[in-house]
């Protein structure tokens, strides 16, 4: 299949981290992209190199997606160029650690507006366009965290628990109209992630379990192409999934809270 008849790929949170590497997955298999993030500048250099290395269309739009209208935005830059989009990767967000009753309110409804709304949103507004296509993708970027409930990121955590139901019954909804939908739950990878949501209890146990987003990119792009359900990456991570199913509610927080410590 050329890129003539690929579809386009809409990537959100594309200038850095997992969307980042996804972007490059995807055109290394020839997938035309559109590139959404804040950053003009680093999209601009994302689209040039991409575009360079893989001959592949690369658009952007430099958007803040938490701000209020902006998925309508993305939604009417696709309808206005004629975009054929045929996935939609929700991978936008970020996590605010801290206490909850001493962490502004304005952080913590801003991270619920990107990491759960413009999910709900980009996908009611694509699916229209997404139909079009013989076949297509949806792959929301969720994480380990949605099989816990994680003191100090206990709002963060809720967002992709929010994630992780959504996609499993959107799933079963969109596969009569040939849509696949894909969650993807990383645990820890080498990303700005931890640097931006300040927790710096993370730095020592990083350097031990950090996946590199190169590799996550790859699996997540795997299991979206292979019609995956759920996928979570890295054999530590899925004993840890599975062991807060067997193991105690009250122990598993009590030991969430003891790693992620102010």
């Amino acid at each position: 299949m050329s890129e003539k008849t690929k579809p386009y790929a809409l990537i959100t949170g594309a200038s850095k981290g997992i969307g980042k590497s996804i972007a490059y997955e995807l055109a290394k298999q020839g997938y035309p992209l559109l590139l959404v993030a804040r950053s003009d500048e680093e999209l601009k250099a994302l689209s040039n190199d991409l575009q360079d290395k893989f001959r592949i269309n690369a658009f952007i739009l430099s958007i803040d997606l938490s701000t209020n209208g902006a998925s309508q935005k993305v939604t009417d830059w696709i309808k206005s160029n004629n975009y054929p989009l045929g996935i939609l990767v929700n991978n936008a967000g970020y996590g605010v650690w801290g206490n909850f009753s001493q962490s502004a309110l304005s952080d913590q409804l801003g991270m619920m507006q990107l990491n759960m709304n413009v999910v709900v949103e980009l996908s009611h507004l694509l699916v229209p366009i997404l139909s079009k296509q013989k076949q297509g993708y949806i792959l929301n970027i969720s994480s380990t965290a949605a099989y816990q409930a994680v003191p100090t990121l206990a709002v963060y955590s809720a967002t992709k628990a929010f994630v992780l139901s959504f996609t499993r019954a959107l799933r079963f909804e969109l596969a009569q109209i040939s849509i696949s939908v894909t969650c993807f739950s990383p645990g820890p990878v080498d990303t700005g992630f931890a640097a931006r949501a300040g927790l710096s209890a993370l730095n020592k146990m990083a350097e031990k379990f950090n996946m590199q987003p190169d590799e996550v990119a790859k699996m997540a792009v795997k299991a979206m192409f292979s019609k995956k359900s759920e996928v979570i990456p890295g054999f530590t991570n899925i004993i840890s999934v599975y062991a807060n199913r067997i193991l105690p509610k009250a122990f598993i927080e009590k030991t969430a809270a003891g790693i992620y410590k102010i």
